[in-house]
């Protein structure tokens, strides 16, 4: 899957889930601020990946994720 694929489909599954318009998912704006995630919202995205994708994520591998662009690059590296 190429990578504007990936992020085609996330910005999809996340505007859904998180009733959020796509056009605030900047590659440097905030995740977390962004779709106003707590924790429990961390684990409804985890299993969100996991249905859409067929990846197994743990909620740590988000510890690192600060922007939307480092959760592109994340989602396109475990896919490769």
């Amino acid at each position: 899957m190429e990578k504007a694929e990936i992020i085609s489909k996330i910005n999809a599954v996340l505007a859904d889930e998180f009733e959020v318009e796509q056009d605030e998912f900047l590659p440097g704006a905030s995740l977390m601020q962004t779709l106003d995630l707590d924790s429990l919202d961390l684990v409804d995205m985890v299993v969100l990946i996991e249905q859409h994708f067929g990846i197994l994520v743990k909620g740590s591998d988000f510890a690192n994720i600060k922007t939307f662009q480092d959760f592109y690059d994340f989602l396109d590296a475990k896919l490769q």
